[in-house]
Order: structure tokens, then sequence, then C-alpha cells
């Protein structure tokens, strides 16, 4: 198992990397925001205007999609994809100045949240610093053109690491330069495609600085994967991903999920997905649940309206971190454009409630040292917790009918710690209404 290998990157140097991730992280609430569309101004300083909002929803961590200057070759939309960076070491003039990001670091640290940057090393935008500066460090197509390996990415030119070492130093140069101003925490773009030994001797160095700093791997789907190395190119599993990450994205999931949700599959298959988790990955593995971000649409526009409370609460049940797409405790169906401005909407039923009680209740340590089961009843999922003598029940009815469940707690009264509701066990059983189930003896 990975865990148990530790990484090497040098002749006989070993060293611990995610190895060692505590399992306290998979309390972790992470709220992404895309400052462009986060507020009507789309600036730092309005971003800050926010943050005790965000700290009062329960927020841990503060993950900024990209704010680095835009190229403005081949852009995208009329204001470009961020990921589609010019110059890695600036920000982007529309969102503010560095001094502005710098304050708004403080003011994220002064709340007790932390902050989480978008890195993406496995491209940069065609007319960017580094490929003005460096045109050997990039990905050239068989006629010796600029190019990317994957077809609808057509903003962006791909590294290529196999040109020149020197590529490696100066992107670790970049994590160190952001990590001294004050970023905690890194989430990597497309993660499965760059080179592992690259990504542990960045991993090192960072920690060198800042031993906590977290480290978050946006993995890519296996359909996907299987296809880029099918193409002839190098990508790494979620296992490898492990050697190096805290947090992986549960894309090796979403598939199962997206097709329950789209009544292309069954909920049963989505389960035995997240539960073969138990025994792919390292014991500590921390996975990311989130039913939206900035690629997939508002979950509020795939399910009906009484289930959006459940798959919520689901969401911070399940074994792992959590995450919120910006806006999307608002329940509002509009997924703001990526490459244009297009503010959030605040219109919706607003469930900051629901989602404060369920970060709340998930940092007992039971939620992350106990023994997870999930199960599923026709479309009510089932989930428990279990640590010596203290146990966790969540019920979340996820389809349009109301179903007894036999859960196996003793007979009596219980009380749902989402909306301190009476739940009654009889004869073993419990009546799943529209609202979700969190009990606790």
């Amino acid at each position: 198992m990975v865990h148990l290998a530790k990484a090497r990157y040098n002749k006989g140097e070993v060293i611990k990397m995610a190895y060692d991730t505590p399992l306290k992280l998979r309390e972790l609430f992470i709220y992404q925001v895309y400052v462009r569309n986060h507020t009507e101004a789309g600036t730092f300083k309005a971003l800050m205007a926010d943050l005790d909002r965000l700290k009062a929803l329960g927020t841990d961590v503060v993950y900024l999609l990209p704010i680095h200057p835009i190229g403005e070759v081949s852009r995208k939309g009329t204001l470009g994809s961020p990921y589609a960076i010019k110059d890695y070491y600036a920000v982007n003039a529309e969102l503010g100045t560095l001094d502005d990001f710098t304050a708004l670091i403080a003011a994220i640290h002064e709340r007790g949240m932390k902050v989480m940057m978008d890195i993406v090393f496995n491209h940069t935008s065609p007319d960017s610093l580094l490929n003005k500066n460096h045109p050997e460090y990039f990905y050239h197509k068989a006629d010796g053109s600029f190019g990317n390996r994957v077809g609808d990415w057509w903003d962006i030119i791909d590294f290529d690491y196999t040109r020149d070492p020197g590529l490696g130093k100066v992107l670790i140069d970049v994590l160190l330069y952001w990590t001294k101003l004050g970023v905690d925490g890194y989430r990597f773009d497309v993660s499965s495609f760059l080179p592992l030994d690259f990504l542990l001797k960045a991993r090192k160095a960072v920690q060198e600085v800042d031993p906590d700093t977290i480290w978050l791997s946006e993995s890519v789907h296996g359909d996907f994967l299987r296809m880029f190395r099918n193409e002839g190119y190098e990508a790494l599993s979620e296992c490898e991903l492990y050697t190096v990450f805290d947090l992986a994205y549960d894309y090796d999931t979403h598939p199962e999920l997206e097709a329950y949700i789209k009544g292309n599959g069954s909920l049963e298959k989505y389960v035995r997905a997240v539960m073969a988790q138990e025994w792919l990955y390292p014991k500590n593995y921390v996975k990311l649940r989130n039913l939206e971000n900035h690629d997939f649409g508002r979950i509020a526009s795939m399910v009906p309206e009484q289930t959006l409370t459940s798959w919520h609460a689901f969401s911070f049940f399940n074994k792992g971190a959590t995450m919120i797409f910006s806006g999307g405790e608002y329940s509002n169906p509009h997924h703001p454009s990526l490459f244009d401005k297009d503010p959030i909407t605040r219109e919706g039923k607003d469930l900051s409630p629901l989602i404060k009680t369920s970060a709340a209740l998930k940092r007992d340590p039971l939620y992350h040292e106990g023994v997870y089961e999930l199960f599923y009843d026709g479309d009510v999922l089932i989930g428990s917790y279990t640590k010596a003598d203290k146990q966790a029940l969540g019920l979340f009815n996820v389809g349009a009918e109301a179903r007894e469940i036999e859960v196996g707690w003793p007979d009596g009264t219980y009380e749902n710690q989402l909306n301190h509701r009476r739940v009654t066990v009889k004869e073993g059983r419990v009546l799943v209404e529209a609202d979700p189930i969190w009990l606790v003896r």
C-alpha cells in the first residue's frame, strides 16, 4: 500500500510525505472562491467584506481559484480563464494589487482561517512570461509548434518536464514565494499530469518553510486518465498522488454520482465506489467531498429541490473533508461563467444554517477516527461511524418518496442533531422523509 512505501526522490534518501497526513484533516470545511465572480466588484477588498460570513458558516480554508494575470492570446470568453496564467509572480490587476492580496491573507488569518491557492503547473497561457523567456520548458507538437495534449484546452500550452530540468526548480521557487507571503495550502490543478519526482521535491521544499502546508490534489477521472496514458503520456494514479498529497478530489466516484443524479445509474454503484476507497487508498486517506465546483454545474440545477438539504448534509457526513463552491449555500441553479464577469446569485433557499451545523458536528474525532460504513435502501443513503461505545447514524433521502429504514438501533427517541427534532426508532426502523437525519449516541 502507498502509505507503507515511503516515497524516494533521491537515491538513498527516504522522505515521509502524505504518510503523515493527520486524520484531523477529514474535518476540514473548504470554501472555494472565484474572486472575479464572488462579489459584484470581484476584488480582494470585496471578498474581505464577506470573510465574517464565511467564518460564521464554519469555513476552515478559503480556497482561491488562480489569482494571476490571464494571457491575452487565445482567450476564452471576454476575460479569459484564470487557468491560462501569464505570470506566476503577479496578481490579476482586475482583482487588486499585491498589497490587497497580502491584506486579504492577513484578514483571513485574523479570523482563524487558512488561505489555499490554486496552482497550475501543467500549462500556461501561450503568451506567458515563461514561454517568452524559456520556450525550452514547453511541449512541442510534431511540427515543432507549441500546443497542449488535451484538444479542447486551446487557450493554453503545456509544459514538458522532460526537456529541461530547470523547469522544476523555477516552479518550486514560485511555491516558496507564495508560501513566504503567508499562503497555507495549495490545490494542484490536474495533478495527475505532473511528474511524481517533481511533486515530491516541491513538497519537501515547501515543508522546510512551512511544515503545516496543506496539499490538495485535483486528480482526473479514471476514463480521462486511461485515455491520456493510451495516447502515450505519463499520468499518475490516485494511489501515486497520495504519496505527495494530503487530500484528493473524489473524482474517482464522481462518474457514479453523476450517473445516479442524471438517472443513468444506481445508488448502489455510487455506494460501492465510495466504500472501495476504504481498501484502495492508504489508511489515513482524505477525500474532498464536493457536490459542485467551478468545473461542474450547480447541484441545485440537477436534483429536486426537496433533496438539496439531504445532499448537502450527506456531503459533510460522508468520510473526508468537504468543499462548498462559492454561493452553493444559496441553492441557486445558476453556475457562474469561468471566462466572463458573472457574479454569483444569492437568491434561493439559504442552506447556511444546515451547513454551519453540519460543519460543527464534523469536528468530533468520531468522524475522522471512527469506522465508517455506507449503505443504501432505495433512494436513502445510510451512513454510520463507530468508535468504542460512540456511534453516529446518518439517513439521507435523495429520492422523491418517504421510506422506512431498518437502522439496527435500540427502540426509543433520539434527537436529530441537524434540527433538534425528535426521531423515533420503532421495531428497529425509522421513517425517513425529506429532512436529513443525523443521530449520535
